[in-house]
């Protein structure tokens, strides 16, 4: 396939690639290499990495093993990850679609409809709804969705503009398929595929809020995230720097990742690469 060859052949999208391969490596050995519970106490506090045997990245503050936490935590980062970006991406296709298909009233009004979310800066509108609903993990996830659909929206209706006009929608009319055919069984095949690739915007980002809301204690404390653990850290970050160093690095990794993975997959589908 010409996408997939073009994908191998750039550098930089690979090693994305191989950066997500191994978080989801991580999460999946979790269970087999550390069974116990990742917040449970496990030994003295503070011990440095490879000072003991048995904890390979030594311990936080509290005594729990920083490297049981770190596996265990990448799968609630990938858990995060996907389910806001789902969730942000089904409701900005949603809105976007109905949006770009409709016109006139109905896009104005989904525009400033938009645009009302769009007036705080995501963080803030999230620690509103945390402060209002709580955090639990389940909610931060919701939440974490819920503030980032707009940008996909907009990109939506972009596309969905672009193309109502065509010939093949015309077609459809002519034939008489219904609207909501028209738009989710003709035009959206067509406009995803940016919608897609933007998908990894969000999901970095999702990845990103959730660390920051952890680092200020306002995400929930009984899963083993990489940003609470940073969030423990703050209090030794000047003698024991590792703690908060090495779930901040694989946040950056995790981050690099999604973003490059990403960014690769928009190049593959740009036809004019096949003319360079």
């Amino acid at each position: 396939m010409p996408v997939l060859r073009r994908y191998c052949r750039n550098p930089s999208a690979m090693l994305g690639l191989v950066i997500l391969l191994a978080v989801v490596v991580l999460a999946l050995s979790a269970d087999q290499l550390f069974p116990r519970n990742p917040l449970a106490l496990a030994g003295r506090p503070l011990q440095w990495p490879f000072a003991s045997p048995r904890f390979w990245l030594g311990t936080d503050n509290q005594g729990r093993d920083i490297a049981a936490q770190l596996f265990h935590g990448a799968r609630i980062s990938l858990l995060i990850g996907v389910v806001a970006t789902s969730i942000a991406i089904a409701l900005g296709i949603l809105v976007g679609a109905v949006a770009g298909y409709y016109g006139g009233v109905v896009d104005e009004v989904l525009m400033r409809l938009t645009d009302a979310f769009q007036i705080l800066p995501n963080f803030l509108l999230l620690l509103l709804l945390i402060a209002v609903f709580g955090s639990r993990l389940e909610t931060v996830v919701i939440a974490i969705g819920v503030v980032s659909w707009p940008a996909p929206a907009r990109l939506t209706r972009a596309e969905v503009l672009s193309l109502r006009h065509r010939e093949f929608v015309e077609a459809g009319r002519l034939a008489g398929l219904r609207d909501l055919r028209l738009i989710f069984g003709e035009i959206l095949p067509n406009a995803l595929p940016p919608v897609i690739v933007y998908a990894s915007v969000v999901m970095a980002t999702a990845i990103l809020l959730e660390s920051a809301l952890a680092f200020l204690n306002l995400s929930d404390p009984n899963v083993p995230s990489w940003g609470n653990l940073v969030g423990q850290g703050r209090a030794v970050l000047r003698s024991e720097w590792y703690v908060c160093a090495l779930p901040g690095i694989a946040i950056l990794l995790t981050v690099l990742g999604v973003s490059l993975a990403g960014q690769g997959l928009n190049d593959a589908l740009n036809p004019r690469l096949d003319e360079q």
